[in-house]
């Protein structure tokens, strides 16, 4: 098999992973999410330990740990991190399982727009015409639910953010996310220490069932990003761009045909938005791929 097809493959499992993620969260609805979160990043940061350690990377973990302006950046994306993943899950345990696609399928057009207001970048045309039309989508959602879509924002503004802060920190993707979970780690083991003093808690009191769901969280994190870190220094980032549709995807997919959580013409029209403000964008990403290969004389 070619680099580029295993980079592929490598892709298309990270992005299925993220994107049947929901099928795993559904399993712990009897959990609270404040403690699932906590779980995820205690079992987490093992992962990720474990795999920086396997790829020889803890010295560089180390190494990241003694800059100062890297250990804050690294905590204010934990900090977005840890917002993402517990509206998620909270999403998926309350049956808001298409806010939260939403809130993904919009997160490239929101990192354009960060992009352009932090970073100085400029918005080619068709740039903002997607973003545009995905505004449009945005506010008939906002119309039809009679409010803003404050799950789909939330996503969609944290992991944006945390795009923009690791982009800036140009820190190495495992190095970066082995970090930013062990400065999670603290706050997440006190809860469950006092959580458990108290009597509460899962693990000693559930079923083994629950308690090996919990003990995974660390593999369901860590394991897709092991997948994309391999797909992402095999492919180009055009590729990446695509594949990163079919996450949110599977997860409307999910809450439609599986989960039945109500579908009403109004959100079609505004997903539909959505799509073709995805659509735009990707064209103009495909155009700007193809110019800068021309330059370059590839």
């Amino acid at each position: 098999m070619s680099e580029s097809r295993r980079g592929l493959v490598y892709g298309v499992t990270a992005y299925l992973l993220w994107g049947i993620a929901p099928l795993f969260w559904k399993q712990l609805r009897q959990v609270s999410w404040v403690e699932i979160l906590a779980h995820r990043v205690v079992w987490g940061v093992i992962a990720f330990g474990a795999i920086a350690w396997l790829a020889g990377v803890a010295p560089l973990v180390r190494e990241a740990a003694r800059d100062r302006r890297t250990l804050a950046a690294m905590a204010l994306s934990g900090v977005m991190l840890v917002i993402n993943w517990g509206t998620f899950i909270w999403s998926v345990a309350s049956g808001h399982i298409l806010d939260a696609s939403l809130g993904y399928f919009i997160i490239p057009l929101i990192s354009v727009g960060l992009g352009m207001a932090v970073l100085g970048e400029r918005l080619r045309r068709l740039q903002g015409i997607a973003i545009a039309a995905a505004a449009v989508g945005v506010a008939i959602q906002t119309w039809s639910a009679g409010g803003l879509p404050w799950i789909s924002i939330v996503v969609a503004a944290s992991f944006g953010i945390y795009g923009l802060i690791r982009k800036v920190a140009r820190v190495d993707s495992l190095v970066g996310s082995t970090l930013e979970t062990a400065l999670l780690v603290p706050v997440a083991a006190v809860y469950l220490l006092v959580l458990a003093l108290r009597g509460g808690g899962q693990l000693g009191h559930a079923d083994t069932s629950t308690e090996l769901l919990l003990l995974s969280t660390g593999i369901v994190t860590a394991g897709p990003l092991l997948c994309f870190n391999s797909a992402a220094r095999r492919l180009p980032l055009s590729t990446l761009g695509f594949l990163q549709y079919l996450g949110p995807s599977c997860q409307f997919v999910l809450a439609v045909a599986l989960y039945h959580e109500p579908f009403a013409r109004s959100q079609l029209v505004a997903f539909g938005c959505i799509w073709l403000g995805l659509a735009i964008f990707s064209l103009d990403a495909v155009r700007a791929s193809r110019a800068g290969l021309s330059r370059t004389g590839r």
